[in-house]
């Protein structure tokens, strides 16, 4: 939700915000909307999970990254806070001392609700094309979709789209795939189908007679 301010948003607006809310300057709006939902939340905690092995500790991957979340970023006026980030760290060798960061990421991933959506795929995207944010994906927990776009000549181009249960292999960390189905929760269907049902286990045929001990 933007709230309606005759003037730019400033930082001392952001900060009065209630704490259950997430808030946003963005293009010169107090944007606020509520914290992720679970399903949300399994979706870009387990997403860090699959990427935060092999690019930023090296384990089965090249290394190189940094990849966070719950940040704030400040890029120029805008005030956003993304649902992960990455940068290589030949760009940023060291984490700021900062609770913010200045430098552009070089990878962006937000997780769409529709609390989010219009921003995430409208404002959002198009300042994180202006300050030259490589690559952007777009996570939809509710459609189970994944949207892979690079930026050229300052416009984003979808490299790849994702979907269920499939091989997700996108840059910028195409070089180790991993299931988009790790990113949703898993289905009731499917849980049950695990779980043996003892109902529908065969009951043992009657014994026998001939063969029973005690008319022997």
């Amino acid at each position: 939700m933007a709230e309606p301010l005759k003037r730019p948003a400033t930082y001392a607006d952001l900060e009065r915000v209630p704490e259950h809310l997430v808030a946003e300057i963005i293009e010169g709006a107090l944007v606020t909307h509520p914290r992720p939902a679970p399903k949300h939340a399994l979706a870009y905690s387990s997403l860090g999970h699959e990427l935060m092995g092999p690019f930023q500790k090296g384990r089965g991957g090249p290394g190189g990254w940094w990849i966070l979340d719950g940040l704030e970023l400040h890029l120029g006026p805008h005030v956003l806070v993304p649902d992960l980030a990455g940068w290589r760290r030949e760009r940023l060798p060291r984490l700021p001392e900062t609770a913010w960061f200045e430098l552009a990421p070089d990878w962006v991933c937000e997780i769409v609700s529709p609390a989010t959506a219009r921003h995430d795929r409208i404002s959002k995207s198009r300042i994180y094309a202006a300050f030259e944010v490589g690559h952007l994906w777009l996570v939809d927990p509710d459609a189970r979709m994944l949207e892979a776009m690079a930026l050229k000549d300052g416009q984003w181009l979808i490299a790849a789209v994702f979907a269920d249960d499939e091989e997700v292999a996108a840059p910028p960390f195409a070089e180790v795939p991993f299931s988009l189905a790790n990113l949703w929760e898993p289905d009731n269907d499917t849980e049950t189908a695990a779980v043996p049902d003892p109902a529908s286990e065969p009951l043992d045929a009657d014994p026998d007679p001939a063969k029973d001990p005690l008319k022997e």
